[in-house]
């Protein structure tokens, strides 16, 4: 790449008309002829900038309702041109074509038009840009002799940058990286609003940028970044980190998957999440008192856990959560004295954080690709109905205070990594058994976490019981109720051993794998 570039004329083109005026002024002090286009030049020529109208470089006014007006040799010729070039230069010269040095364009705003779920069809078409990505694209891969800008992010950087008398190669080869990355996200935008509602579209384009380096990842030695999908709100861009140091990699992760689970319930509830495993969670009539519920399921996994509240975090929650070492509290909401109560723990992250948005496709990397798949859905609200799809196996129709027992432990196993059991006892967790390599095992883990508490509880696995030695230890250690999804070769041993045990046996017809 050839070293710095001078800037004597430069095209500007922008629907965002953030800061244009200003760089403009700048421009033209330091000397730059400007030329620009429909509402652009008239906006720079109404704040008193010399400017060139791009009509009268092209000689052939805009037609087709502004569809064309920067397509043509004389723009295209003096982007593309390499000065050094002995071909290129007298083509210029034949077809009295001034080279350009700089490109400021940004595009029409697509993302945001069809963001709108009132627009129409033909109004969303109109805002795919042609010109403007034709132009970067032109400019950014003839970085070697032309800066591109398409973000008024950039634009100080540019000013300065020429009125010092050059633009360096590598502030031009970052320009048209950023570019390259715009147009790229722009494209992906236009293919997933044509794909529609198709749940599995045959061509998935994930327009990722970097939001921030972490420390590290998982282990401090693996680099590490947060990347935001562009045109997706995000709960975790949107939340406000109280104190403590920045989120890290495990950070993000387990706090994703408590964030997620404590949102599902309506009622006031607390999730404590360990290796994106709950090891604690309930329901109940306070938030601090479902914390205290949370906390008391398995308070050696829950040291140095992950905490998620659905409700105002108040001073009797913060007490609560401060007597104890947690990494990280989200809550919707932080009182002042909450806050207060917190602040002893210096080093703990609090995050006031909205609500997560509806997941879109699960995407799971493998080698040379992706699995996609669409996210679980879990939520029943089942109050005191029992859900359609339910089906009683053995023993009476339950209560219904038992169902809400059911399907409380029904969603925190359908959040727990497989094989899961979860044993629950007034709307709170008492034993999660979660990622063991058989059925079995998880509920021996998760009755050795319960003890006497299984006695009058309930349990819930994520998928069907392939034997009945799972149900046997549930119903000798007090199990009364379980849940499952049905669907084993073996589902008439089952339900003949909960008859024999005297256990209410429900089959959901619904497996939740969480691998």
């Amino acid at each position: 790449m050839t070293g710095n570039v001078q800037v004597r004329r430069a095209l500007i083109s922008v629907s965002d008309k953030t800061g244009v005026v200003e760089l403009a002024h700048r421009l033209a002090a330091a000397g730059v002829e400007i030329v620009s286009s429909g509402g652009t030049a008239r906006t720079l020529a109404e704040a008193g900038v010399p400017v060139t109208p791009v009509e009268q470089v092209t000689g052939a006014p805009e037609m087709l309702g502004g569809r064309v007006k920067t397509l043509h040799p004389k723009i295209h010729g003096g982007i593309l041109a390499v000065p050094t070039d002995p071909e290129h230069a007298a083509d210029l010269a034949a077809h009295e074509i001034d080279p350009f040095q700089l490109v400021i364009v940004n595009l029409y705003p697509f993302e945001a038009t069809v963001a709108d779920a009132a627009t129409t069809e033909a109004a969303a078409t109109e805002q795919i840009d042609i010109g403007g990505p034709a132009m970067i694209r032109a400019a950014a891969k003839n970085h070697e002799h032309v800066a591109v800008v398409v973000s008024p992010d950039d634009y100080g950087d540019v000013a300065a940058a020429v009125e010092a008398g050059t633009l360096p190669a590598e502030l031009r080869r970052r320009l048209a990286t950023t570019a390259f990355a715009r147009t790229a996200a722009y494209d992906a935008a236009i293919v997933s609003w044509m794909h529609g509602d198709e749940p599995l579209p045959p061509s998935l384009v994930l327009p990722m940028e970097r939001v921030e380096e972490l420390r590290y990842g998982e282990n401090p030695h693996q680099r590490a970044a947060v990347y935001r999908w562009i045109g997706r709100p995000a709960w975790w861009q949107s939340a406000r980190l109280l104190q403590g140091k920045a989120m890290s990699f495990n950070n993000y992760a387990d706090t994703e998957a408590a964030w997620r689970l404590v949102n599902e319930f309506d009622e006031p509830a607390a999730v404590i999440v360990k290796h994106t495993n709950p090891c604690g969670a309930s329901v109940c009539d306070s938030v601090a008192s479902a914390f205290s519920k949370a906390w008391d399921c398995d308070p050696v996994s829950a040291f140095g856990g992950i905490v998620a509240v659905n409700g105002v975090l108040d001073v009797a929650t913060a007490e609560a959560i401060a007597a104890n070492f947690v990494e990280v509290v989200v809550a919707p909401d932080v009182s002042p004295e909450g806050a207060e109560v917190l602040a002893r723990r210096k080093n703990l992250r609090v995050l006031e954080a909205p609500a997560p948005v509806p997941a879109g496709l699960d995407l799971r990397m493998i080698d040379g690709g992706f699995l996609a798949q669409e996210h679980d859905q879990v939520s029943l609200g089942v109050g005191a109905a029992l859900p359609d799809r339910w089906e009683v196996m053995t023993g009476d129709r339950p209560r219904a205070g038992l169902v809400a027992e059911l399907e409380f432990a029904w969603i925190v196993a359908a959040a727990t990594k497989s094989n899961a059991i979860v044993v629950a006892k007034d709307r709170s967790a008492v034993g999660v058994g979660a990622g063991d390599q058989s059925r079995v095992g998880a509920a021996e883990r998760a009755l050795a976490r319960a003890g006497e508490r299984s006695r009058g509880a309930v349990a819930a696995s994520d998928a069907f019981l392939p034997f009945r030695d799972g149900l046997d230890l549930l119903a000798d250690a007090g199990v009364v109720a379980l849940v499952e999804p049905g669907g084993s070769v073996r589902d008439d041993e089952v339900i003949a051993a909960a008859n024999e045990r005297g256990m209410t046996l429900i089959f959901t017809g619904r497996r939740h794998f969480r691998h």
